[in-house]
């Protein structure tokens, strides 16, 4: 019989996804449920299924984490859903074993603490595995996914775009960038791939009236890092990246295929459609090498 997985969740849809998925594979879950991030819904899904026990935690309670998942029987473990990155480095009270751990970071940026994370439950006999595991069959397949393929222009911002975002990401600072133009209006760091194209959109709004060399219409190009760990911050698109899209003018979407999860295809699609928004899965540079 296989042991219990136990699902650290963030915000979002993600850890319900993840849920089902393990949960039709016969998996007990063990819930580590974020205060500051996951949905209050967690505990009605963990009431109607005895399959499922959730635990409540703040950011920072590590050492608490690693005993309830002991205590559980958790050998194996998956982070799915996003924790704010503002949240991880300004709003966390560490207890001792996450304090010592952010010392010794060199960098500050999400993969090294998660890494460094991933290490310690990993000495503590809990193996952290890849975010995608059961939801292999939500990674984006590659071509054009929308009616509508990008237009010359929106080609030649797909392309620039592509390089600039794989420079901030071998960087970890993001993985999103918005283009206009073959001009780059807004680059992701802390505050999120919505956020950042919510920025562009009020960043060309300014511009309205006014004499511009740059075109109005935005191109948004999402990447997975170069050497993405598949444990955690895989690229997720989802309704409200359209809708998002749709309010800040945006008219096309790059995605790497492979490397990205998309949340309710279907309807994600049908609305880029109607909102006349092109969305293209490419191959990655990893797939291709």
């Amino acid at each position: 019989m296989p042991t219990s997985l136990g699902l650290i969740a963030g915000n979002g849809r993600f850890p319900f996804l993840l849920l089902e998925a393990a949960r039709a594979t016969g998996r007990r879950v063990v819930v580590a449920a974020i205060r500051e991030e996951t949905d209050p819904e967690m505990e009605a899904r963990a009431a109607a299924d005895a399959g499922i026990t959730v635990h409540w935690f703040s950011l920072g309670e590590l050492s608490r984490l690693i005993e309830t998942f002991q205590r559980e029987g958790v050998k194996e473990a998956v982070m799915a859903g996003q924790v704010k990155h503002k949240q991880i480095f300004s709003s966390i009270r560490p207890d001792w074993r996450l304090a010592k751990l952010l010392l010794n970071l060199r960098t500050r940026n999400t993969d090294m603490l998660l890494g460094a994370v991933a290490k310690v439950l990993a000495d503590e006999g809990i193996e952290l595995v890849s975010s995608t595991a059961y939801l292999e069959p939500m990674l984006a397949k590659p071509g054009v996914l929308t009616r509508r393929a990008p237009n010359a222009a929106e080609e030649e911002d797909l392309a620039y775009g592509r390089s600039v975002a794989a420079g901030i990401a071998g960087y970890d600072i993001g993985q999103t960038v918005v283009i206009a133009g073959r001009a780059c209006v807004a680059v992701e760091a802390m505050e999120g791939t919505d956020a950042t194209i919510a920025r562009a959109g009020s960043l060309m709004g300014t511009l309205e009236g006014e004499a511009s060399t740059i075109e109005r219409s935005l191109t948004v190009v999402k990447v997975a890092k170069p050497t993405q760990d598949l444990r955690f911050d895989v690229p997720v698109i989802g309704v409200a990246t359209i809708h998002t899209m749709a309010r800040a003018h945006a008219t096309c979407l790059a995605i790497e295929a492979g490397r990205t999860l998309i949340f309710d295809l279907e309807q994600v699609v049908a609305l880029a459609d109607a909102a006349g928004i092109s969305i293209v899965a490419m191959e990655s540079p990893a797939s291709r090498g």
